[in-house]
């Protein structure tokens, strides 16, 4: 199968702060996207990756100019005030031969080639799948005045990351099925499940961890000297 993937770059970062976008930190010299990039490089299998960005981001296209990579990077589209609507621009933007999509964020910086690898190998099986790690936590569902009202079997649950990958034409018809709900789904994985498609879960890695917080820009910065 042809593996595109849409990088997402357009979020506010306001959990982080700071004036510069989080995936534009410099962590040992070095942005925290192109890290992203490159350990998305070095799975081998993927054939193009669109980023999508902020309105008068120019940050991106500075920081690869001059770059090459095993894949073919895209010019920059620009992203929407929802996660799904920048997911929906950046997939129309997508060159027609690619068949599977895998969305990314662009602050995840720590993809593994074996990640990579399982979770397009079950999203080509299933048609959609996304990694996930067991979760460690007892978790309990509240109703709105903080009242415990289930409390879900562990052993059942999973913590998803990224990339999440599905057939593109599942991924097109859940955008018409979900057209006016697009805002209201908080990973793409959601979006599949609302409009009927099942999703599988693939094994994740506790490296692949989504930086939010200067805390875990700290955690990155340990794992580089590992």
């Amino acid at each position: 199968m042809n593996i595109g993937v849409l990088l997402l770059a357009a979020g506010s970062g306001s959990r982080f702060g700071g004036v510069i976008p989080k995936q534009y930190v410099e962590v040992e010299g070095k942005a925290l996207l192109l890290y992203t990039l490159e350990h998305l490089a070095a799975a081998g299998q993927i054939s193009v990756v669109q980023p999508v960005v902020s309105e008068g981001d120019i940050a991106f296209s500075r920081l690869v100019a001059g770059l090459t990579f095993p894949f073919r990077l895209l010019e920059p589209v620009v992203g929407g005030s929802a996660r799904s609507i920048s997911m929906q621009r950046g997939l129309a933007a997508l060159p027609a031969d690619v068949d599977l999509v895998a969305v990314h964020d662009a602050a995840r910086p720590l993809p593994s080639p074996k990640l990579l690898a399982d979770v397009f190998a079950m999203a080509a099986l299933h048609g959609a799948a996304v990694p996930g790690v067991p979760v460690n936590d007892t978790i309990k569902r509240v109703d709105e005045h903080g009242k415990v009202v289930e409390t879900p079997a562990r052993n059942q649950l999973r913590a998803v990351q990224t990339p999440q990958v599905a057939r593109r034409t599942w991924f097109e018809r859940a955008i018409e099925i979900e057209a006016g709900r697009l805002h209201l789904h908080t990973d793409d994985a959601s979006l599949l499940e609302a409009a009927g498609f099942d999703v599988y879960v693939s094994q994740g890695d506790v490296k692949n961890r989504k930086i939010t917080t200067p805390e875990d820009m700290l955690w990155f910065e340990a794992q580089l000297k590992l």
